[in-house]
């Protein structure tokens, strides 16, 4: 699926990168960085409350596409030129990350 199709449904915003160009089709809801780099299972998006510059750094290791900020929080600034430097997306959502969990679930199932 093209992450754009899911931006209007999550009330998303896009911080930094194109939503038309990333394909995923598998998710990961956490905030602890150690358990997303044991257990991300090859992950393209990642739901998490994190929002500092390690976040960029860990998707890049794991192969994450699109971290989901929920709660309406904000990106760190470090956190957007790393991610900018990177070409990872970042998005945020009002949602929190059990809603957004579910939306998610939802769309891949088809």
């Amino acid at each position: 699926m093209r992450f754009s199709q899911a931006l209007e449904r999550i009330n998303g915003t896009v911080v930094v990168g194109d939503p038309e160009l990333v394909e995923v089709s598998r998710g990961i809801t956490c905030d602890l960085l150690s358990e997303v780099m044991a257990h991300q299972e090859q992950a393209d998006l990642w739901i998490t409350v994190q929002s500092h510059s390690n976040i960029v750094a860990v998707a890049l290791i794991v192969g994450v596409k699109v971290i989901i900020l929920a709660n309406g929080r904000d990106f760190y600034p470090d956190a957007i030129q790393k991610a900018r430097d990177e070409n990872v997306l970042l998005v945020k959502s009002p949602l929190g990350g059990f809603e957004l969990s579910g939306i998610f679930y939802e769309m891949f199932q088809g």
